[in-house]
């Protein structure tokens, strides 16, 4: 939703700024992914927007449903989240924090849609050959889609490589239409 994505991006750019001024951008990003799954799950999106909880005692909930071990830093991250009422855009902060974590370091993410599973080597073949064409460090997440046909479908960014079977039908059958 582009309005959560507004509200969000000022906390995912202080949250970056805090994680790289502490050299702690993994640990920011691993506890993030745990937050954000704590934020979405139904019964504390139900918790979040019950008006009957004080802000310490969700603030408490939250920490005690996200697990132990955060920092002061980032108890105090979600402490602010929980006062301005910004606890339920927390995969969009962490979406975002993610994108500018990886701009930091250089990496993009690559979605590779596969007809069939990839073996190891064919998906460490894959990635290399994406390396070396983008001059970049690579995250890759492999998913299947039997509706391809077969082949793969790569999207970088905003750029997209359709190597399908149905993306060649496709196209076949738009060039036949002219």
């Amino acid at each position: 939703m582009a309005e959560n994505v507004t509200i969000a991006r000022p906390y995912a750019d202080a949250a970056f700024e805090l994680a790289r001024g502490a050299g702690a951008l993994g640990p920011w990003s691993e506890a993030l992914d745990r937050l954000a799954a704590a934020a979405a799950d139904a019964s504390m999106k139900a918790c979040i927007s019950n008006p009957q909880l004080s802000s310490d005692q969700l603030y408490q909930l939250f920490l005690d449903i996200a697990g132990q071990g955060f920092t002061p830093e980032l108890q105090n991250f979600v402490r602010v989240l929980v006062d301005n009422e910004r606890l339920q855009v927390l995969p969009e902060i962490r979406d975002l924090f993610v994108e500018l974590k990886n701009e930091h370091e250089g990496v993009k993410e690559a979605e590779i849609a596969s007809a069939f599973p990839l073996d190891d080597a064919t998906l460490a073949n894959l990635k290399a050959d994406l390396e070396n064409r983008f001059k970049t460090r690579l995250n890759v997440r492999v998913s299947l889609d039997p509706e391809l046909i077969g082949g793969v479908r790569i999207a970088i960014g905003d750029e997209v490589i359709d190597a399908s079977v149905r993306g060649k039908l496709a196209n076949m059958a738009a060039a036949l239409k002219n």
